[in-house]
């Protein structure tokens, strides 16, 4: 099978919310769907295990990540790039 024919997969953009290990990164996306019967908006999140290959991301970072292959029990994200970087706290 030629790597071309191979289907677009899925990105979403989300806000990185948590650092849990060495290349992991927990990442919040956040959406909105109507009510089943009442029709107003209700938000949800859910929450992605990442992985971060250079371990660049850090907390409050809004990151694009991209659909792969399972690479542990619960890392089915990776990231693609870092759209914003959060300030740096200065001491």
């Amino acid at each position: 099978m030629d790597s071309k024919l191979r289907k677009k997969r899925k990105e979403i953009i989300g806000v990185v919310t948590g650092r849990s290990g060495d290349k992991t990164i927990k990442v919040t996306y956040a959406y909105k769907i109507p009510h089943a019967r009442y029709l107003k908006e209700i938000k949800r999140e859910t929450i992605i295990h990442t992985h971060d290959e250079k371990n660049e991301c850090g907390i409050g970072d809004k990151v694009e990540i991209m659909e792969t292959r399972p690479l542990s029990k619960l890392k089915r994200w990776r990231v693609t790039r870092v759209l914003e970087k959060t300030p740096e706290a200065s001491n």
